[in-house]
């Protein structure tokens, strides 16, 4: 208590993001269910409560690997995305989130995690449907091309044109126009169009490769 005035705890919610599960080209994110009151045993977010003078991105760290299972060397890239307020969003009294995006490496991860898409995350324990709803935009909107560390993290050092078509798509909800998102990639800064072409699968046409730059 400060002046008189009780403190609310402040909890670190993750959106842990995994290109490549569970097979290449889909884009999920990580839940799993709870091991205490309130809602054991129901699909949560991986969340903890921040410690003191703990920085953000190692409480959302700590998230990852104490909740997921997964290694801190897993965890490519992390950032903040938004607050939710609401005083009785936790039974156990008013408590913030701060919620922070984390992307997973594409590699062989612990099965202690369920991977889930946007259309279909299931029941989350608290307001975590909430949490997963209104940070699906911030994602697509201000991160995704935007914010290199996010993209590139999430794409890899080289990705074919319908990684990128099938990221843009989950995040969104809307698959974009070739050649719109074409045209983002082209002004990118850092990323170069090659000359390679793979052929994602069986039935579609090559795709063209784009790289990072060694220096972006």
């Amino acid at each position: 208590m400060m002046d008189g005035v009780d403190q609310s705890l402040v909890s670190i919610d993750v959106i842990a993001l995994r290109f490549g599960n569970p097979e290449p080209g889909m884009l999920r994110f990580a839940v799993t269910p709870r091991q205490a009151e309130p809602y054991t045993g129901q699909l949560a977010l991986p969340g903890v409560l921040l410690g003191a003078g703990e920085r953000l991105q190692d409480a959302a760290r700590r998230a990852v690997t104490t909740k997921l299972g997964i290694p801190d060397g897993k965890v490519l890239a992390s950032g903040q995305l938004t607050v939710f307020d609401e005083p009785n969003r936790d039974p156990r009294g008013p408590t913030l989130s701060v919620t922070m995006w984390a992307v997973i490496s594409s590699d062989e991860v612990p099965n202690s995690a369920e991977w889930v898409s946007w259309d279909n995350p299931g029941v989350l324990a608290f307001d975590h449907n909430r949490i997963v709803a209104d940070t699906r935009p911030i994602l697509a909107d201000t991160l995704l091309w935007r914010d290199q560390a996010f993209t590139r993290a999430l794409l890899g050092p080289s990705f074919p044109a319908s990684y990128a078509l099938a990221v843009a798509e989950e995040l969104s909800g809307e698959r974009p126009d070739p050649g719109n998102l074409n045209r983002t990639l082209k002004a990118l800064p850092g990323l170069e169009r090659t000359d390679e072409r793979v052929r994602v699968s069986a039935t579609g046409r090559p795709a063209v490769v784009w790289a990072w730059t060694e220096n972006s």
